[in-house]
């Protein structure tokens, strides 16, 4: 089996002590490809070094709504440009944030539709972080002519979830299914078409219930891989098989 880790923030400084190592454990796990968003214009250049070292990681770039105090105007029309020059294969992750206190909605709304409109120019699919914002975000897509994508660790509604799958968005499931008090994730786990479906760690954050309170690696996706078979009861080779398709063709890697 080989699967695919549609949200890995391999990058950050939480791996600077053994992201090796931690690579290493996750291909071992069958973990052989990994998508690697950004969150602000400081991380892109070593983010980009990282995935042009290894064939199986790949950078999509973006400005993300929880870091509104780190980006400057500027930041969008640098982003057009590393884009055109780098040709990552998403712009991600951005997105509208309405769970996080004091961050201004406007001003998401506006980095939000900036970024659109660049992943609309080059033709990029999208990754998607949605929190307490989905109509908002739903009704944002609906004015863009975008190549889809992947909405991020998504929990909403079976109706929202169709509205994203209309529009060519694929939704993505994580550690947090591992929980067996994540009833309503599980619910949609299980309700939603398979091939509606990635497969995610956003590590290091959000990990698995094996791994609470601890940091969270590529290397537990097959967790998750286990439990969203078991749920729906099929095979964890037929799940493997599908989300790593799925993911494959929206990003066309």
């Amino acid at each position: 089996m080989e699967l695919f880790d549609t949200h890995c923030h391999l990058d950050v400084e939480e791996f600077d002590e053994d992201r090796n190592e931690v690579l290493a454990a996750a291909r071992a796990g069958g973990v052989s490809e990994l998508l690697v968003p950004a969150v602000q214009r400081a991380t892109w250049p070593a983010l980009i070094r990282l995935c042009a070292g290894d064939a199986g990681l790949y950078p999509a770039l973006g400005l993300h709504p929880v870091y509104l105090s780190r980006h400057k105007p500027q930041d969008v029309a640098a982003l057009a440009e590393q884009v055109a020059h780098t040709r990552p294969v998403a712009i991600g992750e951005i997105g509208l944030d309405w769970f996080v206190p004091d961050l201004d909605r406007e001003t998401q709304q506006r980095l939000l539709e900036d970024q659109l409109e660049i992943a609309q120019s080059f033709g990029l699919p999208v990754v998607l972080h949605v929190r307490k914002a989905h109509d908002a975000m739903l009704n944002t897509l609906r004015r863009y002519r975008l190549n889809g994508g992947f909405c991020h660790a998504f929990n909403g509604s079976l109706v929202q979830a169709d509205r994203y799958l209309d529009m060519g968005f694929h939704l993505g499931f994580g550690g947090m299914l591992t929980f067996e008090r994540s009833n309503h994730l599980r619910r949609l786990a299980v309700a939603l078409p398979l091939d509606a479906i990635v497969l995610e760690t956003d590590a290091p954050d959000m990990t698995v219930a094996s791994h609470q309170h601890q940091r969270n690696s590529p290397a537990y996706l097959p967790e998750v891989l286990s439990t969203l078979a078991a749920l729906r009861g099929m095979s964890e080779e037929q799940v493997a098989n599908q989300t790593t398709a799925t993911a494959r063709r929206i990003l066309r890697v």
